[in-house]
């Protein structure tokens, strides 16, 4: 989920190969089938937004409407069940939007603003621990003036607010068909997006077909959208190739990225459209920990971290080298651990630690998760382990664990240096920043910093124009360089594979990196 030309970058999809051969036209007559099946390994946790903070998002965006959404292309929120919405003061702290006119949830039930409020209202009256109540923290009350209008009032100036409400977390849903005391939990959904789920197999497939009564900005170009969840790439792959998906989205292997792409120019009938991807892999240094709680610890092993050698030998370029904790393609975006660090230098890194006294080489203990960031997670840390061992200067352990156990470790504070991944609520620099700081920070580790959390965080969010806070965000990420208590690695690519008849992939992901079903379409032939 951007802003002026940096926005747009992430926005803007592009293809890396032209379709082979001629004789496939865009669109559909009436002779070709329109109903398409798309593999993934993203399948959602609950159906329910109200319990939704992670992939479960992918197929809500289809199912369900927001006030505002992203359509492809765009580099703000943009009305969806909203006709329109602004904030009403100078002080980005009263939100109203006006409902589209006619709207009404799959059950027959009307969409209007009693809805909006009571769907909103929900979130924050479940108040699901590890849910998206925890989006709405800013959030004071919600009213509704007549039929047609919300206004949603802030406890205190929040210009990211509409990208919130832009979360498919927000999703709108029907009163009568979910309780506001707890989750709904019966595989079925009652929304009012360009989809309806006909059924839904746990572990197996989500069957969408056409909505009938939607009205929103979705240009649906097929009928009927078969989404198929899959445990790993391997056997994603081996569907697509035989023909029982059409599609695939989210869990494509480093390895299937690299032999689909070698293939494409020989013979092959498959095609791969990438795209910038926001979600980021960072370590985090434990500041209680007695050596790496050190600030020249940390600033020796920034000055020794290759992170062109961890993206070309574990992620064969399906990722990016990443110097910021905002990624590029997001407003605010810098390069300033090459700015302070530059290249890798062991002589730089020895006398970071010479200059504090630190005796080396240096034990420390990396811990990482083996069962949330994909199978590249444990090469990725012996790559770690290997620089730095190599420089002489360091002694690596690494251990791991499920991220359950993993997750209890890091809030507990048990680990000396731990990786993390942060795949991003909405396409802000705030949320590259806000979530990492303050005495809540979702690393587990406390790290206060009243700068930017009592001065650039809440002077940002006074303004409307996201594209103009640039300065308070570099001014952050260089306070988060001077600390070193997170160090970013890499930025990851997103793929689409696909059969050579399938069009619209280029435009199937929006601006949040949630997949479109409905951009997706079958070619017809001359």
């Amino acid at each position: 989920m951007f802003y002026r030309a940096s926005l747009q970058a992430a926005a803007a999809l592009a293809s890396l190969s032209l379709l082979a051969g001629c004789g496939l036209l865009p669109g559909g007559g009436s002779d070709v089938d329109q109903k398409l099946a798309v593999g993934t390994t993203s399948e959602p946790s609950t159906l329910d937004p109200a319990a939704a903070w992670d992939g479960s998002w992918e197929l809500m965006r289809n199912v369900f409407q927001t006030l505002v959404s992203f359509p492809t292309g765009s580099t703000k929120p943009e009305p969806d069940a909203a006709e329109e919405c602004r904030f009403t003061d100078r002080t980005s702290t009263a939100y109203r939007c006006k409902l589209r006119k006619g709207l009404k949830f799959s059950n027959g039930d009307k969409l209007d603003a009693e809805a909006v409020k009571y769907s909103i209202d929900r979130i924050s009256e479940i108040g699901v621990k590890g849910g998206p109540v925890g989006m709405l923290g800013s959030l004071d009350r919600v009213e509704t003036k007549g039929d047609d209008v919300v206004i949603f009032n802030l406890k205190k100036p929040d210009a990211t607010f509409p990208f919130i409400l832009a979360t498919p977390a927000m999703s709108l849903v029907a009163p009568g068909a979910y309780s506001k005391h707890k989750i709904r939990t019966d595989g079925k959904v009652t929304g009012s997006g360009p989809y309806l789920l006909d059924s839904y197999k746990q572990g197996d497939r989500s069957e969408l077909v056409r909505n009938p009564d939607y009205k929103g900005f979705a240009d649906r170009k097929n009928d009927a959208v078969t989404i198929r969840y899959f445990k790993e790439s391997g056997a994603m792959v081996a569907a697509l190739k035989k023909n029982e998906i059409d599609a695939t989205y989210r869990g494509l292997s480093a390895e299937d990225v690299v032999s689909i792409e070698d293939n494409q120019d020989k013979d092959s009938t498959l095609q791969i459209v990438e795209s910038v991807g926001a979600d980021i892999r960072f370590l985090v240094f434990n500041p209680d920990d007695p050596a790496a709680g050190k600030p020249a610890v940390r600033r020796a092993i920034a000055q020794l971290v290759d992170r062109d050698a961890l993206v070309a030998k574990v992620y064969r370029g399906t990722a990016e080298p990443l110097y910021s904790m905002v990624p590029k393609g997001i407003a605010g975006h810098t390069t300033s651990f090459f700015d302070t660090f530059g290249d890798p230098s062991k002589d730089k890194a020895r006398q970071i630690l010479a200059d504090a006294d630190i005796t080396t080489p240096v034990p420390l203990t990396f811990w990482f998760t083996t069962d949330r960031y994909g199978s590249s997670t444990a090469p990725e840390f012996d790559e770690l382990k290997r620089q730095l061992d190599a420089s002489g200067l360091f002694r690596v352990t690494l251990k791991s664990r499920p991220w359950k156990t993993f997750q209890e470790g890091f809030t507990k504070g048990e680990y000396p240096v731990f990786g993390r991944g942060w795949f991003p609520d909405f396409p802000d620099p705030d949320n590259f920043i806000a979530p990492f700081v303050g005495k809540d920070s979702v690393t587990g580790m406390p790290y206060v910093k009243d700068e930017i959390t009592k001065q650039l965080l809440p002077q940002s969010r006074k303004v409307s124009d996201r594209g103009a806070v640039g300065e308070e965000f570099e001014r952050a990420q260089k306070i988060l360089v001077d600390d070193v208590r997170l160090l970013p690695l890499w930025q990851g690519k997103l793929y689409v594979a696909a059969g050579e008849d399938i069009g619209g992939g280029e435009r199937a992901l929006d601006p949040q990196t949630v997949m479109q079903m409905w951009e997706l379409y079958r070619k017809a032939s001359w």
